[in-house]
């Protein structure tokens, strides 16, 4: 019976696990890997449980070298930050490496450097469970000097692209799921084609293009820019809300370049990347009324917020999040209130972030992970009958609820449990 039990559950479960499916919406958050005394080095295991995605900021080259990878954990032993990769993970969180950052030059010049640059990241990833890379190239690491989006010329974008596709196979192949692959890049690298294709204009969207069944998320950073074009022709200027959509709308509608068109991307696989706090970038931190006002036009639950119209009637409702620099920036208290990021995501967005399985339509439950209660939401004015089993199948808990009951988990020990209930279940974790 165990066996049945365990067998049914994990079928139900099968696309959560065969997928590193990126949480929807996605609060994504960049975490120091230093110490720094206006954001002090912040536990991993202390990030705010709303940070559904943690991008583990920075893997960069070796000294002397601008392809040959390294990250060395600064302020814990690498097998204690392991540990706590693992903790994030059981909560049903994803974990990724984030490459470059804006001091880090990056470049993958001819074949052998890009062999290098794949053997690296594979080690790195493989060491610590990583659910995926984030690309967070800046400055003169991608640039464009001839070709087209469709078709690239330059050696150090071709490269890159043939070793990412690389490192997603080898994933692939040592966990038989798809390595979560997200992107970061600045306004200029992205939007910036609408004004000029060549030097970091437009730069990264040969690589976006190449990549974009594979890639989960791109979160452009709306900050530490100038003025950009939307897709109307307009300009508009960073910090203000139409800024926010009409640069978020290009991306998802696409534009014309001079290396040629750029198909947009699903509004699914498009969030908002904005500073936690004003101190968190060198401009472009936009107040979270502002921010809300922004998000809810694109989400289609809101009025229009300056003079950028969207395109399309109803916007966006399926947009994929929002990002920040960073969460060490959003949990201090001095340049914002703590926690004002991962507040405003919860508000606009309405969700706790806490993870489920693809079978839980019309079944919520929330929070997740957690210790004390949960409560469960379901489509039925009738009692249902609801069954918490452990991974070795036993069954640990039984009751009999109405929609929206507040349960007692307290007792349960801490671990994972699939939640069934009729033939919908749910992914939960206690602890």
């Amino acid at each position: 019976m165990k066996t049945r039990v365990v067998t049914l559950l994990l079928a139900c479960l099968a696309p959560f696990w065969l997928y590193a499916q990126i949480p929807s919406p996605a609060l994504v958050g960049y975490w120091h890997n230093w110490n720094d005394f206006n954001a002090p080095y912040l536990p991993l295991t202390s990030v705010d449980q709303r940070y559904n995605v943690v991008a583990v900021s920075f893997a960069i080259p070796e000294t002397g070298t601008d392809y040959q990878m390294s990250f060395v954990p600064d302020q814990v032993t690498p097998a204690v930050l392991l540990s706590q990769i693992q903790q994030l993970q059981l909560q049903g969180r994803k974990v990724l490496i984030s490459i470059g950052g804006a001091t880090a030059h990056v470049s993958i010049d001819n074949i052998s450097e890009r062999d290098t640059f794949v053997a690296t990241m594979n080690s790195i990833i493989s060491y610590y469970g990583f659910d995926g890379m984030d690309i967070d190239l800046e400055g003169s690491s991608v640039s464009v000097t001839g070709g087209t989006i469709a078709n690239p010329t330059d050696a150090k974008i071709v490269h890159l692209i043939d070793a990412v596709k690389q490192i997603m196979a080898d994933y692939h192949t040592a966990n038989q799921k798809k390595m979560i692959l997200t992107m970061a890049p600045e306004t200029a690298f992205v939007q910036g084609g609408m004004s000029a294709y060549g030097g970091i204009w437009g730069a990264y969207l040969p690589i976006i293009h190449a990549l974009r069944d594979s890639l989960d998320m791109l979160q452009v950073q709306l900050y530490n820019s100038g003025t950009m074009y939307g897709i109307n022709g307009g300009i508009y200027t960073q910090g203000t809300a139409d800024f926010i959509v009409a640069l978020t709308e290009a991306v998802i509608q696409g534009f014309n370049t001079g290396g040629g068109f750029f198909t947009g991307l699903p509004a699914s696989k498009v969030a908002v990347g904005l500073p936690a706090c004003q101190s968190a970038a060198g401009g472009g931190y936009t107040a979270p009324s502002v921010v809300s006002d922004a998000v809810n036009y694109l989400l289609g639950t809101g009025n229009q917020p300056g003079s950028y119209t969207l395109a399309q009637t109803g916007g966006y409702p399926d947009l994929g999040g929002m990002m920040t620099w960073s969460v060490n920036w959003d949990a201090v208290s001095s340049c914002a209130t703590a926690y004002e990021y991962a507040d405003n995501f919860e508000q606009i967005f309405g969700t706790t972030t806490g993870m489920a399985s693809a079978c839980n339509d019309g079944f919520q439950l929330y929070p997740n992970p957690a210790n004390d209660y949960i409560t469960i939401v379901f489509n039925s004015d009738e009692p249902l009958s609801v069954d918490f089993f452990d991974l070795a199948g036993r069954r640990m808990l039984h009751h009999s609820i109405q929609t929206g009951s507040r349960l007692d988990v307290s007792q349960l020990p801490n671990g994972i449990y699939l939640i069934k209930m009729q033939d919908k279940v749910v992914r939960w974790v206690k602890g």
